[in-house]
């Protein structure tokens, strides 16, 4: 595959992302948020497990002599797992209370937080752009709450703490991706232990009578499972695998700016088939924000190279 194929494929992977907010908000009209992470985590899990096959058949044998994981790229994938259902429970729940364009911003500034996180925690200074551009990041959220931080709905605060979860797994992924050399069993593995803890939140919200988790029923179920489906099978087990075949041949920080598109693409969903608008400081915050996601992956891209 060449470069330019995979950056125009990764491109694609942040359009069916985009799209995958838009299933997340609507789905919500008929089922509750952990639900619904259940069921498309789980399908997900199903979906990709003959890739997870293939992958283990053709891998290396690993500093032991066997092609297994071993117990530390386990314990890393367990980790992982756990991250990115914190990160996307925290996601969708927050679109309970915002909006699409709002959650696929917010969502978006992980970009912005992963050389502030590995400079804090890993001792990885970042290019010295980092800083003008967070500081631009803070100011484009400022404007997209209206001018004004009192704007902001509980919803925006939780899906901008689920994008600290999303820095963190991007951070986590890439590390545990590269020792074990096994990026779709941690596809597999993330979405079959997301499926378990939602499907243990769903009972537990549901003992406890969460007006936002209601019972579900046959005739619900069925008018969420387009959203599923899609959620499931095109934004998960597709756009993962994508990322992660494509990753191969375009450097993290080029695909990191191609993947982030997936934050227009959630606005322009949101515009066309839910009828969002924003306000003048609202789209100069998400060209702000956009901008800001853009410089820092750029200021990676030429620190690598």
């Amino acid at each position: 595959m060449s470069r330019t194929t995979a950056n125009l494929l990764l491109l694609f992977a942040g359009l069916l992302w985009g799209g995958g907010f838009i299933a997340q908000q609507t789905a919500m009209d008929s089922i509750g948020p952990f639900l619904f992470i259940a069921l498309r985590f789980a399908i997900a899990a199903i979906a990709i497990v003959p890739l997870a096959i293939w992958e283990a058949r053709r891998a290396q044998p690993n500093e032991n002599g066997s092609n297994g994981l071993m117990r530390k790229d386990l314990v890393g994938i367990v980790w992982t797992s756990l991250i990115f259902f914190v990160a996307m429970s925290m996601q969708q729940v927050g679109l309970l209370a915002t909006t699409v364009t709002n959650a696929g911003m917010l969502t978006g500034l992980y970009v912005v937080m992963v050389p502030i996180i590995m400079l804090v925690f890993l001792s990885q200074r970042p290019p010295a752009l980092i800083w003008p551009c967070a500081a631009a990041a803070t100011f484009g959220i400022w404007l997209l709450g209206g001018g004004g931080f009192y704007r902001f709905t509980w919803g925006d605060v939780v899906v901008l703490i689920g994008a600290v979860f999303a820095a963190l797994h991007v951070i986590a992924v890439g590390r545990v991706a590269t020792r074990s050399g096994r990026p779709i069993a941690i596809a597999v593995s993330q979405f079959a232990i997301g499926a378990i803890i939602a499907t243990a939140a769903f009972s537990t919200t549901r003992w406890f009578d969460w007006s936002y988790e209601p019972a579900v029923t046959s005739a619900t179920l069925f008018q969420a499972l387009p959203e599923i489906l899609y959620a499931a099978l095109v934004a998960g087990a597709a756009a993962f695998t994508l990322m992660a075949v494509c990753q191969q041949f375009t450097p993290a920080p080029d695909a990191a700016i191609l993947l982030s598109s997936e934050a227009l693409f959630a606005a322009l969903g949101g515009a066309i088939f839910l009828g969002e608008r924003l306000d003048m400081p609202g789209y100069i915050g998400c060209a702000i924000l956009f901008g800001a996601i853009v410089l820092v992956s750029f200021a990676s891209a030429k620190a690598e190279n």
